[in-house]
């Protein structure tokens, strides 16, 4: 953990007098939560129509652009988190949570307006966003606003490298990168990898960069190319791993481009295993991959099973609701990132709790010591507010039935 954080944790905490904690019930709403109205100062918590005191958890997440599917699946895990525990007990007072939700729209020029618009309107701490490069692009937005951003899944290390104000409670890229390399070598038996990131994106870029790093570390080869923004024919990409006799296709990139590439490396007939990080965990791409004779196969956060109360509360609620059947892509599976952000929230909410107050400078303050046992596994945080995780999910799609299946979980020595 850097040294101001601990420094501002426990000036504020002395300060500070003991905080009462609440947990939550079910709530019988079975209705997706809304974005919230911008009617309140920074750090305060506005009056409700009803009297009750609200406070905001604003939602920094891609409702559009190549992201936006994920976006849509992450703040989904948000909504259900805020309708089954709509309320949240500070310093001995019951607030209401209002979700102030905002489309950063997947582009790093959108992304700081709409960082802006979360400060203006008041929140207490910011979600998101699915997207590494928005993130760091809104960063200082936060950090000059003075409002603390917990990201979810944004995976580069830049998110939070040197920042006070940026938390994560997901695993980072040099990681998963490792595990990715790992697999391909030891597991698939590669030796040469084709590597396809998107040109100037940072997740993409650097998660490659990360493979290719380690794969090589263990005596592999690299064959390498990047796409450009707004491409959608990907032909020429898989000629060239065809061509190049490569093992292994790798390619980190958007849900959009990845059912591109599959139906491309399809009608091409190149038989090689499809290798891919978070992003492509999605029903988005197995729908893609069904009825095709493929191995494709992803490092993720979380399988479905895994918690079955999460998991039957989950469907039950994207059942009853049409808007949030249709964000989570037609059918009821459950994308890792909505688990990821379910934890979120409740995270959010300890921190909040631990603060003793609205104010985004005492939640800032509290969010280092804070500690929860989510679907997705323990989170805390340590150095440069990352959270301390140590292990990823394999999985890989059936591509009979179009389910991802469970293939290990990793580790990285």
């Amino acid at each position: 953990m850097k040294t101001s954080k601990k420094l501002l944790a426990l000036v504020l905490a002395a300060a500070m007098m003991v905080c009462m904690l609440a947990g939550c019930g079910s709530s019988a709403s079975e209705a997706p939560a809304s974005a919230a109205a911008a009617d309140s100062a920074a750090g305060s918590a506005a009056p409700a129509a009803s009297g009750d005191k609200v406070i905001k958890i604003g939602v920094f997440e891609p409702a559009s652009g190549d992201n936006g599917a994920g976006g849509k699946q992450e703040t989904l895990g948000i909504q259900y988190a805020n309708q089954e525990c709509p309320t949240v007990e500070i310093g001995g007072e019951t607030y209401t949570v209002e979700l102030d939700i905002v489309d950063n729209q997947s582009s790093t020029d959108k992304a700081p307006s709409a960082a802006q618009q979360l400060v203006n309107d008041g929140c207490s701490i910011v979600l998101g966003s699915y997207g590494s490069g928005v993130s760091i692009a809104a960063s200082d937005i936060f950090k000059n606003g003075g409002v603390p951003a917990m990201g979810v899944t944004c995976t580069n290390p830049q998110v939070t490298e040197g920042n006070d104000h940026y938390f994560r409670i997901c695993f980072l890229d040099p990681f998963q990168g490792t595990v990715l390399a790992n697999y391909a070598y030891n597991t698939l038996g590669a030796r040469k990898a084709y590597s396809l990131s998107k040109l100037g994106d940072d997740y993409s870029v650097g998660v490659c960069n990360y493979f290719d790093e380690a794969f090589k570390a263990l005596g592999g080869e690299i064959v390498s190319d990047q796409f450009p923004d707004g491409n959608t024919d990907f032909t020429s990409y898989v000629s060239n791993a065809k061509s190049s006799a490569c093992d292994v296709f790798f390619a980190p990139v958007s849900i959009e481009a990845a059912a591109n590439i599959i139906d491309q490396v399809y009608a091409q007939g190149l038989t090689i295993p499809l290798l891919a990080s978070d992003t492509w965990d999605s029903n988005v791409v197995a729908e893609a991959a069904t009825g095709k004779d493929l191995s494709i196969s992803v490092t993720t956060f979380y399988q479905e099973g895994a918690n079955t109360a999460f998991d039957e509360g989950f469907k039950k609620w994207l059942n009853s609701d049409s808007t949030a059947m249709a964000n989570n892509g037609g059918n009821d599976m459950i994308a890792a990132v909505s688990a990821m952000g379910y934890d979120a929230y409740y995270t959010a909410l300890e921190a909040l709790k631990a603060a003793g107050s609205p104010d985004p400078a005492a939640v800032m303050a509290a969010l280092p010591g804070v500690t929860y046992t989510g679907v997705s596994g323990n989170i805390a945080f340590g150095e440069n507010g990352d959270a301390n995780r140590n292990s990823a999910i394999i999985k890989k799609v059936n591509c009979e039935t179009g389910v991802w299946e469970f293939v290990s979980e990793a580790t990285v020595e």
